[in-house]
């Protein structure tokens, strides 16, 4: 179901939704110890701060809503095409205003071939998650497209060993909430579990890629060949 709790209500329990989690509690890289190094963490960095969201707790929620950098973020986790995405949400376009002068991004509990659709609560507009572009609503009217900032996938050892300051998600998200390290216990190892329609055969529809976007050209890099790469300057 949506997850459409008010956001003064965004720690209540959630009916049958994929709940976001917002403003989570944080430790510094000495309070991780809880987090196997070899683990994946999803990271991003603003305005030079750093962070760590480690992704049992994303395959769970799905979705955090938080403040790092001195700007307002989302990090989103589609759990069924394993892609990782973080956007500004504290920029809102000429004649949209809400109620927290922010967007909050939820989880919609829709699908479009397999990817999460997500919405912002505000305006109740539908996003295509993977471009971060409204496709319904108030700010497709507006032609609106998030601003979309890095994520690094990579290990919570790795990460901690490069930004020693570094801070990383709570061991219980600041929720009291207890976060198993696998919660879908290999769910999606044997392929897609819904449809995905029609596909570009050159790769296996659930191989890791590297996807970079510049001057409007995108392009994906096979993980082993993205490695091989970058090793090699």
């Amino acid at each position: 179901r949506i997850d459409d709790r008010p956001v003064e209500r965004a720690d209540e329990q959630c009916d049958s939704c994929i709940p976001s989690l917002n403003d989570p509690g944080l430790t510094g890289a000495d309070g991780g110890g809880w987090y196997p190094d070899e683990r994946t963490v999803f990271a991003v960095e603003v305005n030079g701060e750093y962070r760590a969201y480690p992704k049992n707790i994303m395959e769970v929620h799905e979705m955090v809503n938080d403040t790092l950098g001195g700007r307002r973020i989302a990090v989103v986790y589609c759990t069924l095409c394993g892609t990782a995405q973080a956007f500004f949400t504290d920029e809102l376009p000429d004649g949209i205003e809400t109620a927290t002068g922010t967007l909050e991004l939820r989880t919609s509990g829709l699908l479009s071939r397999s990817n999460k659709v997500m919405f912002e609560l505000h305006t109740f507009s539908m996003f295509d998650t993977f471009r971060g572009r409204a496709v319904t609503g108030p700010l497709h009217d507006v032609g609106f497209e998030l601003e979309q900032l890095s994520v690094a996938t990579t290990t919570w050892g790795d990460w901690q060993a490069a930004h020693v300051d570094t801070t990383i998600v709570a061991e219980d998200g600041g929720i009291g909430r207890r976060y198993r390290l696998d919660p879908l216990g290999g769910r999606d190892d044997r392929g897609p579990i819904f449809p995905i329609g029609d596909v570009d055969p050159r790769l296996p529809v659930q191989e890791q890629v590297l996807g970079v976007m510049h001057d409007g050209v995108t392009v994906a890099f096979p993980e082993l060949d993205a490695r091989v790469t970058l090793s090699r300057g």
